[in-house]
Parts: structure tokens; C-alpha cells; sequence
């Protein structure tokens, strides 16, 4: 597609902000007003639009398509958004090490048990921990408290988590994520610690450094996300 327009700004409304071409306000790709909470985040969509060339390549939008999922899927139905979010966390990555025996428990009790600890203290729950791959239901006091911690975030936040958790295949390094200061790397590195064990072992192969390298731009993008949202 071609561009169709001159300048991307960004006006206040009623309900938050919305992003302009040429004076005419974006819709989402459900057709709804895409109004965001904070001028941040808006300037942030405003500059991907202005960043196009002649030709408008709709690969380069990653934040529009999450506030487009905020508004047009999370926003209509939250409780459908937690619903979902709420299984990483049934399987949650972090909670399943390797039998205490092997070499690879040693690494995932330093890396992963001070990210559950701080989770149980911040938000007043208990996880089971599981050695091997079975399969073992985590408390209904847990997720019932996790559902509740879930429920209370904004659509914009949820709609971050959502990518987050099924990146990290983690709830607990999700919600690590949108903590301010987060450390991006040192959570992506905790949530990847059984496939960089096994790249140390093995080796890596090219494709899989891209793919990798992929995942985890999209990771701190969602990062970015949430703090664009909140921001101010």
C-alpha cells in the first residue's frame, strides 16, 4: 500500500489519545477509535506511521498491532483475556526443574527459585515446585490469587502479558516483565535456561539464533509496551 498521508501526529480526547494522518484519527483493525492511555504511547504509535516510507510495510507496526489487540480483543472481554493468560501459569516453566541429581537442577534452583520467591512474597501465594515432566496441579488458593492479580491490570497490561507469558512459556517471568526497572535480558535468559543449557551442550545453529533473536525483540517490545502505557 501506498502512503496515503503527510504527517503522523497526536491529539488528547475524552478518553484517552489517539494518533492522527493528516488530522483524521486511526482506527484498529477492528474498525474501533484506537485511543491509548497515555501520550507516550501514543507519540510511540505516531512514530512508527511516520517512519514509513512510500510504501507502507505492515510488518513494521508491532505496537499498534498490540494496542489494536488491547482495544479490539481485551477491552470487550477482560475476563476472556485472564482466562487465557492464566494457564501459563498452571505450566509455568519455572516450576518444573530437572531431577535434584542432574547438573542442570543446580543451575535452575540459582536462576529460577529467587524469581518464584520474589513472586510468592509480591503476591502473596505458594508455587509447586516439580522435579521431572510431569504434569502436577499448582494450588486452587494460587491461580485463584493469580486470577485476582490478572483481573486488577488494564487492558493495555493484559494484552502485554499475554506475549510475554507465551514467549517465556512463564507467568511468573511475565509479571517479572512489567515490574519497573524490569531486567529484560536477565528474564529472558531465565525463561531460555534449558535451551541455552542445551546450546552448551550441543551447540547452536543459525536459524535458531535468528528465531531466538526474534523472540526476544518481541519480548521487550511488550516490555516497552507496558511502560509506554503507564507512562505519566
Amino acid at each position: 500500500m501506498k502512503r496515503f498521508y503527510k504527517e503522523a501526529t497526536v491529539s488528547g480526547t475524552e478518553d484517552g489519545w489517539r494518533v492522527l494522518l493528516d488530522g483524521r484519527g486511526i482506527k484498529t483493525a477492528g474498525g474501533r477509535p484506537q485511543v491509548v492511555p497515555t501520550p507516550a504511547l501514543a507519540e510511540a504509535l505516531a512514530a512508527e506511521w511516520a517512519a514509513q516510507g512510500e510504501e507502507i510495510d505492515p510488518g513494521t507496526f508491532p505496537l499498534r498491532d498490540l494496542a489494536d489487540f488491547a482495544v479490539d480483543v481485551v477491552i470487550p472481554d477482560r475476563a476472556l483475556a485472564v482466562r487465557e493468560i492464566l494457564p501459563y501459569a498452571e505450566t509455568d516453566t519455572l516450576c518444573y526443574r530437572a531431577d535434584p541429581e542432574d547438573a542442570l537442577f543446580a543451575r535452575q534452583l540459582a536462576v529460577w527459585e529467587p524469581l518464584l520467591a520474589a513472586a510468592e512474597q509480591r503476591h502473596g501465594l505458594r508455587f509447586t515446585r516439580v522435579s521431572g515432566i510431569v504434569h502436577k496441579a499448582q494450588p486452587a488458593e494460587t491461580l485463584a490469587q493469580l486470577e485476582a492479580t490478572l483481573g486488577a491490570q488494564d487492558a493495555f497490561t493484559l494484552a502485554s502479558l499475554k506475549m510475554l507469558s507465551s514467549l517465556a512459556h512463564s507467568l511468573v517471568v511475565a509479571l517479572a516483565a512489567i515490574e519497573p526497572g524490569a531486567d529484560a535480558e536477565a528474564l529472558w535468559k531465565a525463561a531460555n535456561l534449558e535451551e541455552d543449557w542445551q546450546v552448551e551442550l550441543w551447540g547452536e545453529d543459525w536459524e535458531a539464533a535468528e528465531r531466538r533473536a526474534a523472540r526476544f525483540a518481541a519480548f521487550t517490545l511488550a516490555m516497552d509496551f507496558v511502560r509506554l502505557a503507564r507512562a505519566g
